[in-house]
């Protein structure tokens, strides 16, 4: 069976969605089977990965709707082993149009039932909001990953997305656990940013991924040809710094690599 991750942060420009994309590309390179939601109304994860949003005409509106299935929805993209689940700026009206349905948390836990017999892990890229789209995807997953970026309010509101975690631990997702919190974003230049990293380490220990993402320009740059970093500059820093990741979350899942 596969495993569900939930990328969530509901601050903005932490790198939710450059994680999302390259760390399934970067599974995909390791030969898993990967399949991606993009649950972000902006849907730069559906253009990252080279579809064109303007075309969607079936994505995760529809899936969360329940008026196509899973299955209609997924697209194949230009990264090997990586399916998706677009998105398109119609997913902005889904939380109202949710508001008075019953069990309007489990919409997507219900849409994706039995991919996980298909997918080795299937990503999830958020909203920057702790609104019902990131409900949605808290109660569907597995586990939930947490970009923290290496700048000076990093810790404002990580109190308010654990709260939300333990909420949905609570009441909707019993098995939901922290994946891993992931530091991103870092320049080694900054003091700034080595005291961020001690810190987060100080207060959370074993929650943070041993791998750091570091400030790269290749990593800013990919998204505008809609490739993942391993596409576009394999090479990089930022491609490196993905794959260490993808590794360490097969290693933390008892996986071979």
């Amino acid at each position: 069976m596969g495993k569900i991750i939930a990328i969530a942060n509901q601050k903005g420009g932490v790198g939710k969605t450059t994680t999302t994309v390259n760390l399934a590309a970067s599974l995909g390179v390791l030969e898993k089977k990967i399949l991606l939601i993009d649950a972000d109304p902006q849907a730069n994860a559906t253009s990252g990965l080279g579809v064109d949003v303007d075309n969607v005409a079936i994505g995760t509106y529809q899936l969360l709707e329940h008026t196509s299935s899973a299955k209609e929805a997924i697209v194949q993209t230009n990264s090997p082993n990586v399916d998706l689940i677009p998105a398109h700026i119609d997913l902005v009206a889904i939380e109202i149009e949710l508001v008075d349905k019953d069990n309007r948390e489990y919409m997507m836990k219900q849409a994706i039932e039995g991919l996980s017999a298909i997918y080795d892990y299937i990503l999830i890229d958020c909203a920057p909001s702790l609104g019902l789209l990131t409900l949605n995807a808290l109660t569907a997953a597995d586990s939930v990953i947490i970009p923290i970026q290496c700048e000076y309010f990093a810790l404002e509101g990580l109190g308010k997305l654990l709260n939300t975690v333990k909420s949905v631990q609570k009441i909707h997702n019993a098995d939901l656990d922290i994946e891993g919190m992931l530091l991103t974003m870092y320049d080694s230049r900054l003091r700034l940013s080595n005291q961020v990293v001690e810190e987060v380490k100080k207060h959370f220990a074993d929650m943070v991924f041993e791998t750091i993402i570091q400030r790269n320009v290749k990593l800013s740059e990919a998204p505008s040809y809609g490739e993942s970093i391993i596409k576009y500059d394999a090479s990089s820093k930022g491609a490196s710094n993905y794959l260490n990741l993808a590794n360490e979350l097969l290693q933390k899942n008892k996986e071979k690599v």
